[in-house]
């Protein structure tokens, strides 16, 4: 569906040993891992492609399923704060299998939203959510 690894315009430094690339929605400094650069990526890819609102768009936050804590990775909200996009993103050596999805099942048990999206910068899913999963060719429109 997307090309994600390809003309991106990431802020990235060497700190040390380490890379980091500027995160526009935390703003700050994060370890350039394969993971996080997929994840930054999508974000560009949102704001600057897709016009999702920057403000609307939420990175690793904290959500407990069962007695389990885990983080997802990008939430983007619609303009009455209500979770609208679930993102999914793995390394581009991980392959998006059935176990990327069960993963996004648990995180929607906590967070529904209308779309899902799984992408290892290489293969991106979408899916809009309905009585049963709907893919997508192509990533939603923002709802403005």
């Amino acid at each position: 569906m997307l090309a994600l690894l390809e003309n991106l315009n990431l802020n990235i430094k060497n700190d040390g040993l380490k890379k980091k690339v500027w995160d526009i929605v935390r703003n700050k400094w994060i370890v350039l891992t394969p993971e996080e650069y997929v994840r930054q990526a999508l974000i560009h890819y949102f704001v600057h492609q897709m016009n999702y609102p920057l403000g609307l768009i939420s990175i690793e936050k904290q959500i407990k399923i069962g007695s389990l804590s885990r983080r997802y990775d990008i939430v983007v909200y619609n303009r009455a704060m209500e979770p609208w996009l679930l993102v999914e993103c793995k390394a581009p050596e991980v392959p998006i299998k059935e176990s990327t999805l069960f993963q996004i099942i648990q995180y929607h048990s906590q967070i529904p939203c209308p779309f899902w999206v799984l992408s290892n910068g290489i293969d991106t899913f979408c899916a809009k959510i309905e009585d049963h999963l709907n893919w997508q060719n192509e990533l939603p429109k923002y709802p403005y």
